[in-house]
């Protein structure tokens, strides 16, 4: 079986699942609706339940996007633990308030012939429990029964371990890691108290088969080996499927693994000439929502302005140069956050708790309120609502020095939000930075007008969250 075919069947798999918790809640929001129904008029009366089900199905559409914005449909979340659970109570407690609000406060939205009152409160309280007991079932299903297959490491790097750790913490991925086959190399196990770790490649096949492996993950440095080439390819008649690390571990963490690629994947994965519809596309919608959000905005810019001022001493914009697409440097313009003398010893990367930003400062980037006159800069083209973080020119000097493929990240525009702000957070460190990139490089390949708008979604769990820096 090819590597293609394994690796989308690893996607396929992992979509089926998000797809089955989509469904679920679908079917449980309903469900929710006419036990509700059932209980305030004593039966289940079919006009009453049609009379209900168009305003509540508008409802319960602002509340799945609520569940993606809260990322209730990830995967790495589906564990009962405190961060589920926290996610899906703040989850519902907007979309009870926002349903509260469409219901009473926007005219008109009542239908008529339904008294939603009472039914709305005692439809949440019906919903919340099938709720919380369909997804606690579903996380438990996923994570304990692990129906998914046994797999097996072949060779030893840094991300073979990254993705043994990756597996082991979530299980409901539906990969269960049972053996890593090493050389010569040292393994610390703190991390990997379960898995057996085995030495040389001898017998490879019995040891494969004893384990019951299906999936063979084997790195770039077995390839090597024309020896054990050969006992990898003995094994595919006994229905072991082989794929290599970088792909698996692509589709697994949602990043590209920097260390174990060379320039043929940049050959052989990005296409800019496939990608000229979704660009042009990208282009129009950036035009459209930036003139909207901008023009929206302009109202609040003297407010802003005018506590930027009274908080500390300074002008009220910063100006700074950035690297754009094709490494073309542009100017970039935000409402100043940080004291006027901050780079007085010199360009300095954000860190957390960085004591350079002002007071209004801190909410303004927690907010994302001062990127607003980036908007600007997305309105001429320099910039797009999403793309890597543009990086400044002193950084990003020193940065291509240290990590391989940095320079690829400005194939395209840089963005007011990114994958890899979304999954990692800003980079203080060229350790933080070399994470980033490997998510930017995931963007670039797999970049679309769905993917755009998750991450947009997920901006604004950010946000809500108040996460920014």
């Amino acid at each position: 079986m090819s590597i293609t075919i394994i690796c989308d069947r690893i996607i396929i798999t992992m979509k089926t699942k998000k797809i089955i918790i989509l469904l679920g809640d679908i079917i449980v929001l309903y469900l929710s609706l006419a036990i509700t129904l059932t209980i305030r008029y004593r039966e289940f009366d079919l006009n009453v339940f049609e009379n209900h089900f168009v305003p509540f199905s508008i409802i319960y559409l602002i509340w799945i996007v609520i569940f993606y914005i809260h990322n209730l449909y990830e995967l790495d979340i589906a564990k009962n633990n405190i961060k589920f659970s926290i996610a899906l109570v703040r989850a519902l407690v907007i979309g009870g308030v926002i349903s509260i609000v469409f219901f009473y406060l926007v005219p008109g939205f009542i239908v008529d012939s339904i008294t939603p009152k009472t039914n709305l409160f005692l439809n949440i309280i019906i919903f919340v429990v099938l709720f919380y007991g369909w997804r606690y079932l579903f996380n438990l299903i996923a994570g304990s029964l692990r129906p998914g297959t046994n797999v097996a490491i072949i060779g030893h790097n840094p991300q073979a371990i990254e993705l043994a750790k990756e597996l082991i913490k979530n299980p409901q991925l539906g990969y269960k890691l049972k053996l890593i086959i090493k050389n010569n190399e040292m393994i610390d196990k703190t991390d990997l108290p379960e898995i057996k770790i085995t030495q040389g490649f001898k017998n490879l096949r019995e040891v494969l088969q004893q384990e019951k492996i299906s999936i063979a993950i084997v790195t770039p440095e077995v390839y090597k080996s024309q020896d054990l080439i050969q006992s990898l390819f003995e094994c595919i008649k006994y229905k072991i499927d082989f794929i290599n690390l970088p792909e698996f571990y692509e589709n697994v963490t949602q990043k590209v693994p920097l260390t174990a690629i060379t320039e043929v994947w940049f050959i052989e994965n990005i296409s800019q000439e496939q990608k000229q519809s979704y660009e042009t596309f990208k282009r129009i919608f950036d035009l459209v929502f930036g003139f909207i959000i901008l023009t929206i905005s302009l109202p609040f810019w003297p407010i802003i302005a005018l506590i930027v001022k009274l908080d500390s001493r300074g002008k009220v914009f910063y100006t700074q140069t950035r690297v754009g697409q094709g490494g073309k440097p542009f100017v970039m313009t935000k409402f100043r956050s940080m004291k006027s003398d901050a780079e007085k010893n010199g360009p300095q990367m954000t860190s957390q708790k960085d004591n350079r930003i002002t007071k209004f400062g801190n909410f303004l980037r927690k907010s994302r309120l001062d990127e607003i006159p980036q908007l600007w800069n997305i309105i001429k083209g320099e910039m797009s609502f999403v793309g890597p973080r543009a990086e400044r020119p002193e950084f990003h000097h020193e940065l291509r020095e240290h990590i391989p493929f940095y320079q690829e990240r400005y194939l395209i525009k840089p963005g007011l939000s990114g994958w890899a702000q979304i999954k990692y957070g800003y980079g203080s460190s060229i350790d933080d930075n070399f994470e980033k990139v490997q998510y930017d490089l995931y963007y670039i390949k797999n970049r679309s007008f769905i993917f755009d708008l998750s991450i947009i979604l997920k901006t604004i769990n950010i946000i809500l969250r108040g996460g920014g820096r």
